[in-house]
């Protein structure tokens, strides 16, 4: 009788560990109305209302690196969504929205079954290799395309990285600092982009007369013009460096300088 007992029990515990919804099932139910759970074409990249797992696991491993850490973000953010916590570059938040608060729908213990399946199964890697390919095809872009004379990681596009981390709690810009930083911006991509449309058709022409069998020497003034253009890009970039930094202090700078050469 006793064994049968046992049997009995043992069924019964195991038909209720059965019906305790997985992580992957909780993912499903709970998450993917509004995050993708397969990686996207660059093409959906342009259409998401969210950003896709990928792309939050993605950021999340990168910022905090240990896996403890990236499953109680996982599970706090999502009870507590606050923009200055966010893994996300704050223009993809601004872009996205913040998440509502997920409290009243999805228990700590569900959160954490989800922090563990997501943290397993994300970033895939051919998120990964899409990523990395997009940023390579991104850089080449820019050096193809450039105003600038100088092309090298230790100028960077510092108010595009600030930008990008606005609202970042550790960066910690105060109200007085992106006041300055946005006038800071506005000049510089005015007095750039002045400056690429002048240089568009004068490039232009240059090949043009190079494929028509213009002699060297006659090209030789609009090639001048094409180097004064990127030398005065150049200042304003250097500008723009110098008097971003000058506005920020010391830990801000620490926390920025590794997005350099990203």
């Amino acid at each position: 009788m006793k064994l049968k007992t046992n049997i009995f029990l043992t069924i019964a515990l195991l038909n209720i560990a059965n019906a305790m919804p997985t992580g992957e099932t909780l993912v499903k139910s709970k998450c993917v109305k509004c995050h993708l759970p397969t990686t996207p074409t660059p093409q959906q990249m342009q259409t998401l209302k969210a950003p896709p797992f990928d792309a939050v696991l993605f950021h999340a491993k990168n910022a905090l690196k240990e896996e403890s850490a990236v499953k109680k973000h996982i599970v706090e953010f999502t009870q507590n969504p606050n923009v200055s916590k966010s893994v996300c570059e704050s223009n993809k938040v601004a872009k996205f929205g913040l998440m509502p608060s997920q409290k009243d729908s999805v228990s700590k213990d569900e959160l954490e079954k989800i922090a563990d399946y997501l943290y397993a199964n994300y970033p895939k890697k051919e998120f990964v290799k899409l990523i990395n390919k997009m940023q390579t095809d991104s850089k080449l872009n820019a050096l193809k395309n450039s105003p600038f004379l100088m092309n090298i990681d230790a100028l960077p596009h510092l108010t595009k990285i600030l930008i990008q981390n606005w609202d970042k709690e550790a960066l910690n810009l105060s109200k007085e600092q992106k006041e300055k930083l946005l006038v800071i911006r506005k000049e510089t991509m005015t007095g750039v982009k002045k400056i690429k449309k002048a240089l568009k058709p004068l490039q232009s022409e240059i090949m043009d007369l190079m494929y028509d069998g213009a002699d060297l020497k006659a090209l030789q003034p609009k090639v001048d013009e094409v180097a004064k253009l990127k030398a005065q890009a150049t200042m304003i970039h250097l500008k723009c460096l110098k008097d971003s930094i000058e506005i920020l202090n010391d830990k801000q700078m620490e926390y920025i300088l590794p997005f350099w050469d990203a």
